[in-house]
């Protein structure tokens, strides 16, 4: 089975955390589901400079403050996803949607209202374990 290495940011801003939406896909176990922003990292990349791009890439908006907090290991049905997760905090306010077609802000005890993407699921009961 294919693994594919992965960052995922979890933004915070006014004590609330940043939840993106996946457009719908052909594989319904990601189609629409919420995850954490963030993507794969490319070959002679570190993770950090990984998630800077890709939040650049995905939301066009500047992170910093980055801090490790997770690696979650999640196997789907065509792939091995490892992923890891960083906190970090907006620089720049704005953010552009371009490869999601929603986004929330909740508070942390809001999260688990959402549908999330199964390897967001550690992630979350993580923050949840932590407010």
């Amino acid at each position: 089975m294919k693994t594919i290495e992965v960052v995922a940011a979890i933004i915070t801003q006014d004590c609330k955390v940043l939840c993106v939406q996946r457009g719908e896909h052909a594989k319904d176990y990601i189609s629409l589901k919420w995850e954490f922003p963030g993507g794969k990292v490319e070959l002679g990349e570190n993770r950090e400079d990984a998630l800077v791009r890709e939040i650049q890439e995905e939301l066009a908006a500047e992170i910093h403050d980055l801090q490790f907090l997770m690696t979650v290991e999640h196997s789907y049905p065509d792939f091995h996803l490892t992923m890891h997760a960083y906190s970090c905090t907006l620089k720049t306010g704005e953010i552009s949607l371009r490869e999601h077609v929603d986004m929330k802000w909740l508070a942390t005890e809001e999260l688990n209202q959402l549908d999330w993407a199964e390897a967001d699921l550690p992630l979350l009961e993580s923050l949840m374990d932590l407010s």
